[in-house]
């Protein structure tokens, strides 16, 4: 059935709107007044054509940041008392998010309609995950949604300052980089072919340049070609997106992750990475009630490698068949022993909770660690790449000149010329 945008008086005179599902416009119509709503505009949803108003890059999606926001906001005032409806219709006009924004007003619309909370964000699968929606789910049907939303946020916020970390830590590396490739092209497109012909004329054809210079002046020759220049500006992006669409495939996904998960010192930084994300989400499902086995799976979805997901999932499958998810974990090769460990400790003392939580703290110290070591050994590698590259290009340009058998004057002359371009 068809989606129909709706703008509506309620009985107390205030005007909403929202999304209806009906098999037309008269059952949309019909449906409205049912719920003591007084339709004003009643229009069928477009799902295509042309948007006059061209979003920014991103602007389709919530931001974690707003998300995180909300979820604290939404946190304080369910438990201060603030009813539901109220909470979310007074952070939907707060919030600076127009997507966000968005997302409220149709939830608000949902649950006017009857519908729960955990029902109403789950038609928002690219907003609430499904993590946040079995948290709330199992808040309602425990009757601790305040409890639930305050962990939820917390939970949110140490995820969320994980991937703030290593973001951070990549911004450095990532611009000496892109500055040591920007440089690269403009030096053999446009330096070097100036420098070989200054060089030709300096040996005269009579001396022989160095394997080095040949290589480089080659190179710089081969990246001028049309052939070279269409690789790159067509061939290559075709290339990339092809790329990202096979890693989004779940063969592909988990083909891409066995590879960068046997990386040194990056694995180490994936293991952790996930090892704390699942010990704050597992201890976060299982303190608002989820089953084991319901929480093993739903951590599984958001671990963010396809390897360790796979472990939890088959993990899951065991304690299904009556074993012990410590035991389970055991026979995992990502999942540190301490991990294994705790996780025995808890399920014989029956807190589980606690004891998870600290290894979630833990591994994230560990994570902010590792984190640090990685970037103190990239940023030194990337200088020294760089400086390597213009080390390179230094010795070809001025080997054949040292050793030019030229006049004093025919020596300085190219010299000359040389550092002009330079």
């Amino acid at each position: 059935m068809p989606d129909y945008t709706f703008t509506a008086r309620s009985t107390s005179g205030q005007i909403q709107k929202g999304t209806i599902n009906a098999k037309n416009k008269e059952g949309a119509i019909t449906s409205l007044r049912s719920k003591e709503l007084q339709p004003i505009i009643v229009e069928e949803a477009k799902k295509g054509g042309l948007n006059m108003n061209i979003p920014l890059p991103g602007g389709h999606k919530v931001k974690s940041k707003d998300l995180v926001i909300f979820t604290r906001q939404l946190s304080t005032m369910v438990n201060a008392g603030v009813p539901i409806l109220r909470s979310l219709t007074l952070l939907k006009e707060q919030t600076e998010s127009p997507t966000l924004s968005q997302v409220l007003e149709n939830i608000i619309a949902d649950i006017q309609s009857g519908m729960s909370l955990s029902d109403s964000i789950a038609k928002h699968p690219d907003t609430f995950s499904s993590i946040y929606i079995n948290m709330v789910r199992a808040g309602e049907t425990g009757g601790m949604l305040d409890k639930v939303l305050d962990r939820l946020a917390y939970q949110q916020e140490k995820d969320s300052a994980i991937r703030g970390k290593i973001k951070s830590a990549m911004i450095y590396p990532s611009v000496i980089f892109t500055v040591m490739v920007i440089a690269f092209f403009i030096l053999m497109t446009f330096i070097v072919p100036k420098i070989g012909s200054i060089l030709s004329q300096l040996t005269g054809g009579k001396g022989k340049l160095p394997i080095y210079t040949r290589i480089l002046l080659s190179v710089s020759h081969f990246m001028k070609q049309p052939a070279f220049i269409v690789g790159v500006v067509v061939v290559l992006p075709i290339l990339i997106v092809l790329f990202r669409r096979y890693i989004k495939t779940p063969k592909g996904r988990f083909i891409w992750h066995s590879f960068i998960i046997r990386i040194p010192k990056v694995n180490n930084i994936i293991i952790k990475t996930a090892v704390a994300r699942f010990a704050r989400i597992y201890a976060s499902l299982m303190g608002a009630g989820v089953s084991i086995v319901e929480a093993i799976n739903t951590t599984a979805g958001a671990i963010g490698n396809a390897v360790i997901e796979r472990e939890l999932i088959e993990c899951s499958k065991e304690v299904q068949a009556g074993g012990s998810f410590s035991s389970a974990l055991d026979k995992k090769p990502h999942f540190p022993p301490i991990v294994v460990q705790m996780m025995a400790v808890g399920e014989e003392t029956g807190k589980t909770e606690e004891v998870i939580v600290k290894v979630a703290d833990f591994y994230e110290e560990e994570v902010d660690v590792a984190v640090a070591g990685i970037s103190s050994i990239i940023e030194p590698v990337m200088i020294i790449l760089l400086g390597s590259m213009v080390g390179l290009i230094a010795v070809s340009v001025f080997g054949p000149i040292t050793k030019a058998e030229t006049s004093p004057t025919g020596f300085i002359e190219p010299i000359h010329k040389v550092l002009t371009l330079i």
